[in-house]
């Protein structure tokens, strides 16, 4: 079984270098674009080393807390087990990140060099550019639980090693809320300076070279929307992967040693199905680019449950039928949740004309409708979850094996994630087109070029919503599936509401969440402010920038954000991982799972407010900018654009953050679990 698992890791490696190779070899255009796309390329490397310098530290500290808490409790085995499998979840998730973002900066200006030839070669470099990072994150997160499986004798000791590589997970899920939080920072920064003194009150285009702050808010693109992103469905499937293992410890009996490694076969099944799904990707002659890259998800869905019938009826014996049921459950619920996420989200729909039917009247009535919009768009995607679990739990209960429930549950998960290198490709398509978009425009390209760079930066802002609808429902189901895990090993079998102690734990999980979405978007307005004033400054110094005969200092933003980004991204980073501490530390293991539960409820909805309502907002003014009720310049389009601008930290900031956050205190509590009893 591992030697599948293994062999496909190498695959997927392998076919991450060979793209990589293919997306260097195509030409990076004119000296004007490989000069823009320079200046971004240096921006977002600075910070990505700024910023992992700092992870480091941070993450050092927290590996020598979890040795000396294991060696205090007279563990000393368990401690280096477990330190050392945090460092190494650490250390992989940041090198998928880094290299991710490597590939990313320099796919963005070969797509805007192949945009001046035709779309399609644009969007396979695009594609397969950020097919590099998707096939990274799930290879590596494969190679790391594996190894360290194999290293710490999983395959003599298989009921006890599970439990000591959760250490794997949560440095996974640290590196990523500081990625997510630092880069979510960082980009929403840049981007606010960038449209509140650009285009409201200076009245220029988006990415217009006359604006200083423009290279920042591209350099974000990447930091935020690449290496943020790859880092969290890092988290995800090194945790699911992880609390499926624990899970199927109590199936031993049934399954033998299958039913703990059936998540990395499956997974491995899942990533040769991306590698096909990407490889498919090709645009037939004008028809719309998000087409193609659809039917490129429903090839690797498709390859996917071939894999999971296999995986299944190979390791899951007679009770396999039950079981595939429930891998089709999860495919299907990211399917409806990627729907859902386009439903609240694109302009074709009502949700969004309705926020810009509302812009009519001002900003503030814009920003009534924007939020009921995020509001309503919590119902369904809490009845697909609701139905996804019970559904799940219902199919492996009907096993007739003893928890087989919760079992079907982790399946489900699997399901969902089963997509999850094809998915994150389609996500790094975002950034990456974006900045072409930005590169074609500043580099003053032809006018056709620009509208092939537009209608692909329109894909693109699809695409980033929807992995952040798939991000929260794989959240939900990951989630859970470590709650269950956690009270595994804590010896909890239910949690009790009615005890004071037990409730205080729960209202202070909900409360956790707020507080630290308060903590993100207020770290963007103060980014922004010092961004917005360093722009004006430029602007009233050198009148010359906005004549077009003095460039303006695009590296003092890059810096200004870049500090500001690092400094703000400490604080909601610790009280994430001081706050279930002290809850547990005070109350004890009961009150700590009221609290992981609740946080884990209030937080999925939240995120699903803070994405769908930062989406509506953004697209709804993309919709004035076509044209629309008055199109660019107009008093509808300055109320979009605040609108925008108060939807920029809710969906690339807090938002993303709290599907980090929910996975993290799960893997957190599991590690620090001996404090608590």
């Amino acid at each position: 079984m591992l030697t599948i698992v293994f062999t496909i890791s190498a695959i997927g490696l392998a076919t991450a270098l060979l793209l990589a190779k293919w997306v260097m070899k195509h030409d990076t255009g004119t000296a004007s674009m490989q000069e823009i796309a320079q200046a971004i390329k240096e921006g977002a490397m600075a910070f990505l080393k700024r910023q992992y310098t700092t992870i480091a530290v941070i993450s050092g500290l927290v590996a020598i807390i979890i040795f000396c808490l294991y060696f205090f409790s007279g563990n000393l085995g368990l401690g280096i087990k477990t330190a050392v499998a945090f460092v190494v979840g650490a250390l992989f998730s940041a090198l998928a990140g880094y290299i991710g973002m490597y590939i990313s900066v320099r796919a963005n200006v070969r797509t805007a060099s192949a945009a001046t030839r035709d779309i399609n070669s644009a969007v396979q470099i695009a594609m397969r550019g950020g097919a590099v990072s998707g096939f990274l994150v799930v290879t590596l997160s494969l190679l790391g639980v594996a190894g360290l499986f194999v290293l710490y004798g999983g395959m003599n000791n298989p009921h006890e090693v599970p439990l000591t590589i959760v250490g794997f997970g949560f440095g996974a899920s640290l590196v990523a809320l500081f990625a997510q939080l630092g880069g979510g920072i960082y980009t929403k920064a840049a981007d606010v300076g960038a449209d509140l003194v650009g285009k409201v009150e200076a009245g220029i285009p988006e990415d217009d070279i006359r604006n200083p702050a423009v290279v920042a808010d591209l350099v974000g693109d990447n930091v935020g929307d690449c290496a943020g992103r790859g880092a969290d469905l890092f988290e995800s499937t090194a945790a699911e992967n992880i609390g499926a293992m624990i899970l199927g410890i109590a199936l031993f009996p049934f399954f033998g040693l299958g039913g703990i490694l059936f998540p990395l076969v499956a997974r491995a099944f899942g990533l040769i199905a991306s590698i096909v799904g990407v490889l498919s990707v090709k645009i037939k002659g004008a028809e719309d680019p998000m087409k193609a890259l659809n039917r490129g998800f429903y090839v690797t869905a498709v390859i996917a449950m071939i894999g999971f019938l296999i995986t299944t009826k190979w390791l899951l014996t007679s009770h396999w039928l039950w079981f595939f049921m429930c891998g089709i459950i999860g495919l299907l619920t990211s399917m409806a949740f990627l729907y859902i996420t386009q439903y609240y989200t694109e302009s074709r729909f009502r949700p969004v004309r309705s926020i810009a039917e509302s812009s009519k009247t001002g900003a503030a009535t814009n920003i009534i409708s924007g939020f009921a919009v995020a509001m309503e768009s919590t119902a369904i995607p809490a009845i697909i979850i609701s139905a996804a679990l019970l559904g799940s739990y219902l199919l492996g209960k009907a096993s007739g094996l003893t928890s087989g429930g919760l079992y079907g549950t982790a399946v489900a998960t699997m399901g969902m994630l089963s997509t999850a290198g094809y998915v994150l490709a389609m996500d790094t398509f975002g950034p990456i087109t974006d900045n072409a978009g930005g590169i074609v425009e500043m580099s003053g390209a032809d006018e056709n070029v620009r509208k092939i760079t537009d209608r692909l930066d329109a894909v693109g802002n699809t695409t980033k919503a929807l992995t952040k609808g798939y991000a929260v429902g794989s959240a939900a189901l990951a989630a859970f599936l470590l709650f269950s895990a956690y009270l595994t090993d804590a010896h909890l079998v239910s949690i009790d509401l009615a005890k004071p102690a037990v409730f205080v734990g729960g209202l202070l999980g909900a409360a956790l969440i707020f507080l630290f979405s308060s903590l993100a978007i207020k770290a963007v307005g103060k980014g922004a402010y010092y961004i917005i004033n360093e722009v004006r400054e430029q602007f009233k110094k050198d009148p010359g920038i906005m004549a077009g005969t003095s460039k303006p200092n695009y590296s003092k933003c890059v810096d200004i954000t870049t500090k500001g980004a690092l400094k703000e991204m400490v604080l909601p980073g610790l009280v994430a991982i001081l706050v279930p501490t002290i809850v547990g530390y005070v109350f004890k293991a009961e009150a700590l799972g009221a609290f992981l539960m609740i946080a884990t409820i209030v937080g999925i909805l939240l995120a699903l407010v803070l994405n769908n309502g930062g989406g509506a907002w953004d697209n709804a003014k993309k919709f004035i900018e076509s044209g629309q009720m008055g199109g660019k310049g107009s008093d509808t389009h300055k109320a979009t654009v605040v609108g925008d601008t108060v939807g920029d930290p809710f969906k690339d900031t807090a938002g993303p953050s709290l599907h980090v956050l929910i996975k993290l205190l799960s893997t957190l509590t599991l590690v620090m679990l001996p404090l608590f009893l």
